[in-house]
């Protein structure tokens, strides 16, 4: 009677670690307050802020004008672009670098929004509609509306790469990044290849196929006495020859 098979056990995975977990979400969250950010500051550079009417000398109806974010001030365009490439700079730095990183892009949303609140104001506004009236022979009449929702959205956009610089000044150091495969002064690792499977799988995985030994390792020192083959194997010793002497005619 054949016994009976025993039962397969499988190990359990260990547990992630908390802080790596942590980490993580604290980079995706910055990631994306400042994609989020760009983002508004540059939709909002583009759309109307304000409205206002020029008028002109004689029986004419008066032209509307729209005054646009980047009318206005060219800092939240300027920031949004500066946002997106703090990502990528967030990503690939590390250590003191990253909470460079992070001051910068700080010190840029607190800028930006403070930008934003001098730009919608209605005295600013005003300028910039009278402005608009002095490049021709039209004057501005009255005050001009101010839209809330464009001001708005930049305030916003402003306000997250504010905080998401913060957060990289304090954390950034302990957040994933760019793996060592992609350094430049990172050593390849020797791999043994067998078949051309195994050749691009060990290309993919950053690995040199044409290493033999890691570390600078070389083959073994030859022994004395005799040359090796080409197969790297020893040749035999030499037989002794006789001492008897040949036997005479």
């Amino acid at each position: 009677m054949t016994p009976p098979a025993p039962e397969e056990t499988t190990a359990a995975a260990p547990p992630a670690d908390p802080a790596a977990r942590r980490a993580r979400r604290e980079f995706g969250a910055a990631v994306l307050g400042l994609a989020a950010g760009a983002g508004l500051l540059l939709a909002s550079a583009g759309r109307a802020w304000a409205t206002g009417d020029l008028i002109t000398a004689g029986p004419v109806v008066p032209a509307p004008v729209q005054i646009t974010g980047g009318d206005l001030t060219g800092v939240p365009a300027g920031i949004g672009w500066a946002a997106l490439a703090g990502i990528a700079g967030i990503y690939a730095a590390r250590g003191w670098a990253r909470r460079l990183i992070g001051a910068l892009l700080a010190l840029g949303g607190g800028y930006a929004l403070s930008a934003v609140v001098a730009a919608a104001r209605p005295a600013a506004l005003a300028e910039a509609v009278d402005a608009a009236a002095a490049a021709g022979t039209a004057r501005a009449a009255g005050t001009p509306s101010s839209w809330r929702l464009s001001p708005a959205m930049a305030a916003a956009g402003a306000a997250l790469i504010a905080a998401a610089g913060v957060l990289a000044l304090l954390r950034a150091p302990a957040w994933p990044g760019m793996g060592t495969r992609y350094d430049r002064d990172a050593a390849p690792r020797a791999n043994a290849t067998g078949t051309p499977a195994d050749l691009w799988k060990s290309l993919d995985a950053g690995d040199d196929p044409t290493l033999d030994a890691p570390d600078g390792d070389t083959a073994p020192a030859r022994p004395a006495g005799g040359a090796a083959t080409g197969d790297g194997t020893e040749p035999a010793p030499p037989t002794p020859r006789s001492a008897d002497s040949k036997e005479k005619p």
